[in-house]
């Protein structure tokens, strides 16, 4: 028969299996899931090993043993941004596909999310279909910088102009057989800073 201590220990070895053999930090659902328990024993399950300091975290996937903490201390978490439906906000919770892990030295100081590029658009700028594209979160950007910009609730990654004689923004796409776009308004969402290359190809 499991006993209440049996579970809490199962739960912090499941995140720490997760993070450190898999990649990731597993969300309620999933340990849930993995664990055979329902939400509301794993909250207080959780809300246990809270007290004790077993575990440390609020929120989607947030929960952190003592074995991540020591192995996080300078690095960073980087938000790989999904499709973003109609309607919903670009960092929504549900949009939120995983984190890729970095130094905190190699971003530098700011607000990052990833996205994973897909297409054939961007090739001349270096970015092929498959990549993890950094973007520093900001709501502005210079003629030429590569941006993530979203038109009509949906997520492009285009180089950025301002057709000042128009009253237009242009979206450039890095792809001789393709056309630029124009839009009378936009949202900038971030600028491209970082590319991660997939090597699975």
């Amino acid at each position: 028969m499991r006993t209440k201590c049996d579970n809490g220990q199962k739960i912090v070895d499941y995140v720490n299996s997760c993070y450190f053999e898999k990649g990731f930090t597993p969300s309620f659902q999933e340990i849930a899931d993995a664990l055979n328990l329902d939400k509301g024993n794993l909250s207080r399950y959780v809300k246990q090993l809270k007290l004790a300091g077993e575990l440390t975290g609020e929120g989607w996937r947030a929960l952190r043993t003592k074995e991540m903490q020591k192995a996080q201390t300078r690095l960073s978490y980087v938000p790989i941004v999904g499709t973003v439906a109609c309607g919903s906000p670009m960092f929504a919770e549900q949009n939120i596909d995983g984190y890729l892990t970095f130094s905190a030295s190699f971003l530098g100081a700011g607000e990052y999310f990833a996205l994973k590029a897909q297409g054939q658009s961007m090739i001349n700028a270096g970015i092929d279909d498959g990549d993890y594209v950094i973007v520093k979160k900001q709501n502005f950007a210079s003629d030429g910088d590569i941006v993530v910009a979203l038109v009509d609730d949906s997520a492009t990654l285009k180089r950025f102009f301002v057709d000042k004689e128009n009253h237009r923004y242009v979206l450039h796409p890095e792809n001789d057989e393709m056309q630029d776009m124009y839009f009378e308004r936009l949202s900038v969402q971030g600028v491209a800073k970082k590319i991660i290359k997939d090597c699975n190809e």
